[in-house]
């Protein structure tokens, strides 16, 4: 079985930006690096462990609607320059193309803070196809950059929002990388403290791992 953090890097093909090889006319592919992962939210006709390059899976975004408010806000996932991310990637009925991209820009651009894009991936078996994707808009007030992991983890204790609260955010995404088999540590050391305080502030240790 092929590693999903070392998928087959099939010779001459970069790792980062280039031409989709295989891209089926009418066909959608949605790359899913956070909550999409576990609860997509639209009908799809396959899914495949994929990496998309040139980005990073981060808690750079403060949430104000979905995990949190404007008063009291949470934090969520965002794509972030460099490196690389691991994450699923689902291919869309021809017929249900339009409904699905409306669908994911009334969810994902409740504020306006990602930015549209569709971007090479590879998936597992080495095919590469066109994705659509949403990356985290530098220039947005809501982009957080990077946080130290005590204030990322004040943030997910507080935040809710009108899909719930963002420490069940950060757990469903850590439980579905383990699916993958990727342990991410920065994202691994919130959720054991999550667990460990119940999202309420109180309990566990809280000395975070050095960034690399």
């Amino acid at each position: 079985m092929n590693d999903p953090l070392n998928p087959p890097q099939p010779a001459g093909l970069p790792n980062e930006a280039g031409p989709a090889l295989a891209w089926e006319p009418g066909d959608l592919w949605v790359f899913g690096y956070g909550s999409l992962m576990w609860r997509p939210g639209f009908a799809f006709e396959s899914v495949a462990v994929a990496r998309l390059g040139g980005f990073h899976r981060s808690l750079c975004v403060f949430s104000h609607v979905h995990r949190g408010t404007p008063a009291q806000p949470g934090l969520v996932l965002g794509l972030d320059r460099g490196g690389s991310c691991i994450g699923r990637a689902f291919r869309v009925a021809p017929e249900r193309r339009a409904e699905t991209v409306d669908y994911l820009r009334e969810r994902e651009q409740a504020t306006a803070v990602y930015l549209e894009r569709h971007v090479p991936l590879r998936l597992q078996d080495g095919t590469r196809v066109t994705a659509l994707v949403y990356v985290a808009d530098r220039r947005h007030p809501q982009y957080a950059g990077v946080l130290a992991l005590e204030e990322q983890l004040r943030l997910v204790r507080q935040g809710a929002g009108i899909s719930g609260h963002n420490r069940d955010y950060v757990l469903s995404t850590v439980a579905s990388l383990a699916d993958l088999g990727i342990r991410d540590p920065h994202l691994s050391w919130l959720a054991d403290r999550l667990r460990l305080s119940g999202g309420d502030g109180s309990g566990g240790e809280t000395v975070a791992p050095a960034r690399a």
